[in-house]
C-alpha cells in the first residue's frame, strides 16, 4: 500500500469518540471493511494492524483528563507517546500545549495523526523513530494504553522512569491491561469508557488516569 493517507480515507469515517465528543477521528466502524479485516489481509496488502483506527479506552480516558485539566497542559511540551490515531495528542493540542510530537513507529499512524490533526484543526508534529532508549526534551510524557503486552510494558516502563529523573512529568491512561505497574503512580481520575466487544471483552471498561511516579521502575 503506496499512499496511507487514501487507504485511511477509504476505510474510516470521521467519529468522535463516546468520551472525547469535542475531537473527531478517522475511525474504522463496523460499516467500512478495515473493521472486519484480519491481520494477515492486512499483513498481504502491506498495513500493519492497525491500532490507529480504534480510539482505546485508555487514550480516551487521558483525552479527557487533559482536556479537562488545561491548566496542567498549557505553555508546556509534549510527547504523545505510541500515538496511534493521535486522540492524547489532539487533546494537549485543544488543551493549550506550546509544541506536541506524537510518536509512532508505524507510518499508516503518523498519516493517520496528521489527517485527524487537519480534521480537528490543530497542528501536530509526528516521528517515527523508536524514542525509548532517548533522553527527551519534553515537560510532560502521555501514554495511552500501552501496557497491552509484557516486553513492550517493561521496556517503556524503565525509559519513563528515566525521564522522570531527567525532570519530565508522566501520565498513562489505562483500562487494567495485564502489564499495567502494581504499584509506583497516584491515581487521578477514573472515568468509564464505552468501548466495543469487537475489541475488547466488555462494552464498557473502567478505566484510569495515573501519574507516574519517582522510582527505579520495572526489574
Amino acid at each position: 500500500m503506496n499512499d496511507p493517507a487514501l487507504f485511511i480515507a477509504s476505510n474510516t469515517a470521521p467519529i468522535a469518540p463516546p468520551l472525547v465528543p469535542e475531537i473527531t477521528l478517522r475511525l474504522a466502524t463496523e460499516v467500512v471493511p478495515l473493521w472486519r479485516k484480519t491481520e494477515e489481509e492486512l499483513e498481504a496488502i502491506g498495513v500493519p494492524p492497525p491500532y490507529w483506527a480504534f480510539a482505546w479506552a485508555g487514550g480516551q480516558a487521558l483525552a479527557r483528563f487533559v482536556l479537562d485539566h488545561p491548566e496542567d497542559i498549557r505553555d508546556r511540551s509534549v510527547l504523545d507517546f505510541g500515538a496511534g490515531s493521535g486522540l492524547v495528542g489532539l487533546a494537549a493540542a485543544r488543551a493549550g500545549a506550546r509544541d506536541v510530537l506524537c510518536a509512532d513507529v508505524d507510518h499508516f499512524a503518523r498519516a493517520a495523526i496528521q489527517l485527524n490533526a487537519t480534521l480537528n484543526g490543530v497542528h501536530l508534529r509526528t516521528t517515527g523513530e523508536d524514542v525509548i532508549g532517548q533522553t527527551t526534551p519534553f515537560e510532560l510524557i502521555l501514554v495511552g494504553d500501552m501496557c497491552y503486552e509484557r516486553p513492550l510494558a517493561d521496556r517503556l516502563l524503565a525509559w519513563l522512569h528515566q525521564q522522570i529523573g531527567n525532570g519530565a512529568e508522566v501520565l498513562l491512561g489505562d483500562p487494567g491491561r495485564s502489564y499495567f505497574p502494581k504499584q509506583g503512580f497516584e491515581k487521578l481520575a477514573a472515568y468509564q469508557v464505552q468501548t466495543t466487544r469487537e475489541l475488547e471483552d466488555r462494552e464498557i471498561r473502567d478505566t484510569g488516569v495515573y501519574r507516574l511516579l519517582a522510582g527505579p521502575g520495572p526489574t
